[in-house]
């Protein structure tokens, strides 16, 4: 079901300090142990290497991407984002807060999705042939696009990703500073 167009441009607006509003209930609500935090972290660790792999391919607006994670699925960036995201909802040990976390992703990023996919079909060559061969958020086990170019580090920082490392860094060291509160009372 697609979203309204003015809804999608809203959440694309409001995604990031919606986002921050989120983590900080997340932070506030989450009931880390060191069990949920070494499953949790290495699902978010996954979903940030995705992050970065991804980064490193894309030239926003520029050129279509078919190498690297985009021969497998048309939003590396986004799936990476809800491994994260699902990642830090097992490491704060709260199922509720984690499922809040998935409702926000559904919320504002797949409206989000939607409009970019418009966006891109009108201005990149190839478009649609690339989205009618590669799945949008599921990713397909072996790639449908060979070839291409290879991780390029200069996009990785032109697509400021260092951004996602420092933000994960963060959650992960608050999380931590939470766990051992926890664990000394």
């Amino acid at each position: 079901m697609p979203f309204p167009k003015q809804y999608a441009e809203i959440a694309a607006r409001t995604r990031v300090p919606a986002g921050f509003l989120v983590m900080a209930a997340f932070l506030w609500f989450a009931q880390p142990t060191p069990a949920t935090m070494l499953l949790g972290v290495a699902i978010a660790s996954a979903g940030l290497a995705l992050r970065a792999w991804a980064a490193g391919h894309l030239a926003k607006n520029q050129k279509l991407a078919t190498s690297g994670p985009y021969a497998h699925v048309r939003n590396p960036l986004y799936v990476g984002t809800l491994a994260v995201g699902i990642g830090f909802a097992i490491a704060g040990g709260r199922w509720s807060v984690g499922a809040l976390l998935v409702l926000f992703f559904l919320l504002w990023y797949l409206p989000v999705v939607e409009e970019e996919e418009r966006h891109l079909a009108k201005i990149l060559p190839g478009y649609d042939d690339y989205r009618a061969r590669v799945p949008q958020l599921i990713p397909a086990l072996t790639p449908r696009y060979s070839g291409g170019e290879s991780f390029q580090f200069a996009l990785y920082r032109k697509n400021r990703e260092y951004q996602a490392l420092l933000a994960f860094l963060l959650t992960l060291a608050a999380l931590a500073a939470k766990t051992l509160w926890r664990l000394s009372l």
